[in-house]
Parts: structure tokens; sequence; C-alpha cells
């Protein structure tokens, strides 16, 4: 999945819309370049392939 900057710039754009989030314009592109980081960390979670033998946990109980 490649995604451009204005595609997230959108993105930031309507959600804060949807919420009622003024964004300043100062903060703007840093909060789209953080999308874009976190857009980056999700596709390395999402390439990572697990064997169809791996069981889901029904509830996540931390040690």
């Amino acid at each position: 999945m490649t995604t451009s900057t204005a595609n997230f710039a959108e993105y930031v754009d309507q959600a804060a819309a949807i919420v009622g989030l003024p964004i300043p314009a100062e903060y703007h592109q840093s909060v789209v370049e953080n999308f874009e980081r976190i857009a980056a960390i999700a596709q390395l979670v999402l390439e990572f392939s697990l064997p169809e033998e791996t069981e889901i946990a029904p509830v996540f109980e931390p040690e």
C-alpha cells in the first residue's frame, strides 16, 4: 500500500472536521507527518506473517 502525502493531509483535515478538532496551521504538517509514520509502522505489522496454525487468544492476559 502506497499512500501519498496528499491523502494523509486530506485524511487529517476530514478527521479533524468530523470530531470538531481544530488543528492550527503551524501544527498541520507535523500531524500529517505523524500519520505517515504511523502508516509506515502499521505496514510492518501488517506484513508480518503468522503460521496458519497460530490460534488467536480469546482474551489477552499479560504475564
